[in-house]
This record gives structure tokens, C-alpha cells and sequence, in this order.
């Protein structure tokens, strides 16, 4: 069976060439102001970023990043991950909250890798979603950082917000459909960086708080749902 036969994308939604031209500027000007998108979750192979994806799940990468060096040290491979006693792991990643349930994922996740790819981590979706703990984000996250393989975006709680205030997409809470929106309108080869750029702005301009959100001119230039926008017309 060969990793990389992807299945084909899914129906996505129709959009104007006007949106898609709005779409690229957005796109270029993130460029701009975030030239090096990259994903901020150390690792030095495949099985490390999904092990750290994993861990990520309702947690910095900050926090992350601080967790793995003594969990790779003690557990380098899936091999040596799936025979690790359970309390042992529990301990290991418990600075990166829901540690129970994370290390199970670990153990059963290293041992499929083990019994079902030969110890490697799968480069197509599919396989990839058999894994605990390895949702379709995460798939996302491997395969585009990993194997420089595009089939989707990644959509977390920046990329949401980001979408929604730049009127990217209408949809508020369905993470899938934000994807398919985001897919529509950008180019394929770009959607790996499309997530980085968006989650870099949300990190350090466009924020959750309206209070913590500074005057950003990619802000004033395209958020139309902007509510800081909104907010900073409406004082003056």
C-alpha cells in the first residue's frame, strides 16, 4: 500500500473570482508581515510532530515545546513509546493538562504505528485517523509539516477568528466547513502556510480580547466582522 495515494478532496464550496482575488491579497500581505511561517512545535521527525500535535490538543505549544525534550529523551521512537509504563507517561506529560487520557493516546498511538505501518507515521489522511488522539487537525498539521502534503487546512481557534473577521467565511463554530470555505478560496500549495500566517496573527495582533487586540492595518484593511475595529470607530 503506498502512503501518499490521497483520496480526493472533498466538495468544496463555489467561490467568485472576486472573493478568491480578496483572498490572495490577504494571503500576500500576511507574507508581508509574517515572512517566515513555520510551525512552532519542536521536533526533528514525523513521529515527534504527531506526538507533540497530539499533546497540543488544549495547550500552548509554548508548554508543549517545554514537555517533549525529556519524553523524547526517555521515548524516542513509537517502538519504545508503546512499552512505556502508563504512570510513567501520565508523569511525563502532565504540565500539558488532560495527561491521562493524553498518555493513553501515546501508548495506543505508538502501537499501531508499531503493528499496523511498521513504526512509520502514515503520509495519507485515512491512515492517519486510526491513530488515538489523531483527529483530522492533527492529521493536518503531520502531513503538511511532515510530508509537505496539502490536503487541508488547519483550523484552529486563531484560524477561526481570523476567518471570520475577514470575512473569510460565515461560519462561527463548524471547524469543517471553515476548512472547506478557507480550501475554496486559496490555493492548494498554500494551505500549510495559510494556517501558520493566520495563527501568527492571531497570536500577535488580531486576539480573542478586543482589549489586548493593538490598531493592526491588516485589521483595518480587510476586517470587515473586525469587532476591535468596530470598537476603535465607534470611540472616535
Amino acid at each position: 500500500m503506498s502512503n501518499k495515494d490521497e483520496p480526493k478532496l472533498p466538495k468544496l464550496p463555489r467561490k467568485s473570482n472576486k472573493q478568491k482575488e480578496r483572498a490572495e491579497e490577504i494571503l500576500q500581505e500576511l507574507y508581508v508581515h509574517y515572512p517566515n511561517p513555520h510551525c512552532e512545535l519542536n521536533h526533528r521527525n514525523p513521529f515527534e510532530l504527531l506526538i507533540a500535535t497530539i499533546l497540543s490538543a488544549q495547550c500552548t505549544d509554548v508548554r508543549v515545546n517545554k514537555t517533549t525534550p525529556a519524553l523524547f529523551e526517555t521515548y524516542p521512537t513509537p517502538e519504545l513509546m508503546k512499552d512505556a509504563p502508563l504512570e510513567e507517561l501520565e508523569e511525563l506529560v502532565r504540565s500539558t493538562g488532560f495527561y491521562r487520557n493524553k498518555a493513553k493516546s501515546l501508548k495506543e498511538t505508538s502501537q499501531i504505528l508499531v503493528d499496523e505501518f511498521d513504526g512509520e507515521v502514515p503520509q495519507n489522511m485515512k491512515d492517519l485517523l486510526k491513530l488515538r488522539g489523531a483527529a483530522r487537525k492533527t492529521a493536518n498539521v503531520v502531513l503538511g509539516n511532515a510530508f509537505n502534503i496539502n490536503v487541508g487546512v488547519v483550523v484552529d481557534t486563531h484560524v477561526k477568528r481570523i476567518s471570520n473577521r475577514f470575512g473569510l467565511t460565515k461560519e462561527k463554530k463548524n471547524t469543517n466547513k471553515i476548512e472547506k470555505d478557507l480550501m475554496a478560496l486559496f490555493p492548494r500549495e498554500n494551505w500549510t502556510d495559510l494556517s501558520h500566517l493566520m495563527i501568527h496573527h492571531g497570536r500577535n495582533a488580531c486576539k480573542a480580547r478586543i482589549s489586548e487586540a493593538p490598531d493592526h492595518p491588516l485589521c483595518k484593511k480587510y476586517g470587515v466582522n473586525c469587532e476591535c475595529r468596530k470598537m476603535r470607530t465607534e470611540e472616535h
